[in-house]
């Protein structure tokens, strides 16, 4: 397991864990329209989501736009 902290809250992911997987524990749906994850500060494209690891200590921010007035 790797401890790392998601949109400010302290979590803990399995050993291999990659950015789409930070995303849904951040409780977003990775196929969700309007989502965009940084690791460390780093915008990671969604193209890159599965291939971006996500290390010890990491920290993830998962943002989802939403449409309102």
């Amino acid at each position: 397991m790797i401890a790392l902290v998601i949109n400010g809250e302290p979590r803990e992911l399995p050993d291999g864990a990659c950015a789409a997987d930070g995303v849904r524990a951040g409780g977003v749906e990775g196929d969700a329209r309007g989502v965009a994850v940084a690791v460390d500060g780093e915008v990671v494209p969604r193209g890159e989501w599965q291939t971006t690891s996500l290390a010890q200590g990491a920290r993830v921010e998962v943002l989802q736009a939403v449409q309102g007035g």
